[in-house]
This record gives C-alpha cells, structure tokens and sequence, in this order.
C-alpha cells in the first residue's frame, strides 16, 4: 500500500510541476492557448514544437486565436491562396480586437499561423493557431492584448 502511496505522490508532483511551469516548457504547437507567448521558430518548417515563455520575458510569438478550418474531411489541401483568404477572413477580425487598432495602424504586428500539414489535413485535422509576431523580428516582453 505505502508503494502506491509514494507513486501517486510521484505523479502529482510532475503533474502539479507541469502546470506550473508550463508557461516555461517546450510543447506541441498544438497544445498551445489563446493569450500563450512562445518563439516563432526561426525555420519555415513542420512546427512540432514550440518553446513557451512568460509574456512578460522575451518571445516573439502571442497566440490571439484558435480556429478550425471548415472543410470537410476528404477535402484535397488548401492551396496558399485559399489559406491566405481563410486567415484573413476568419483570424483577421480576432487580431484587431486582440491587439487593438492603435497597434494595427502602426504595422509592427503581423500574423502568422501554425496549421495542419498536408497528411494531417487528408486524416481530417482543421486547427489553426493564429499568433501575432513583431514585424522587426524582435523579441516582445509584454503581452500585446489590449
């Protein structure tokens, strides 16, 4: 019994240290949240991971949406084009009001978004993750919610 005892305690432990320090830990682009601040990875690449940073220290990257793509599982890919007008359409609106239209008059936000590769796609994933990032590449310490 005392075996089981020290077990649970062991699993609570990193369970309640993951919570914690979440905000500090590299994680799937997939688990982040709307107001989480990370790196925007440096390479045009499948994004798997993400480093997570506290909004008040250094990141370069601040999720202002999640988003599910509409189309129909079986669908072939969006072309640029179509993913283009998709985030436009549906993340635009959610930027303006996240960061406000002072910041968006000053064009040192832009937006980016992490979405399903093209094998992912065809197996019916639709999450995109809108972030906003500094156009200057440099790092933010600050939330930019208005």
């Amino acid at each position: 019994m005392q075996g089981w005892v020290i077990r649970i305690a062991i699993i609570a432990v990193i369970v309640i240290g993951g919570l914690i320090f979440r905000d500090r830990l590299s994680g799937s682009a997939g688990d982040l949240k709307v107001g989480d601040c990370f790196d925007v990875p440096t390479e045009n690449v499948d994004v798997k991971d993400v480093q997570h940073h506290p909004c008040n220290e250094g990141h370069t990257g601040e999720v202002f949406a999640l988003k599910t793509h509409p189309a129909a599982k079986g669908v072939a890919p969006l072309t640029e084009d179509a993913l283009i007008d998709f985030l436009a359409s549906s993340c635009g609106p959610d930027w303006v009001t996240y960061v406000g239209q002072d910041a968006v008059s000053a064009e040192v936000l832009d937006v980016g978004a992490f979405y399903p590769r093209d094998e992912d796609w065809n197996d019916g994933e639709r999450s995109i993750t809108c972030y906003t990032y500094r156009v200057d590449g440099q790092p933010m310490t600050t939330s930019v919610k208005k």
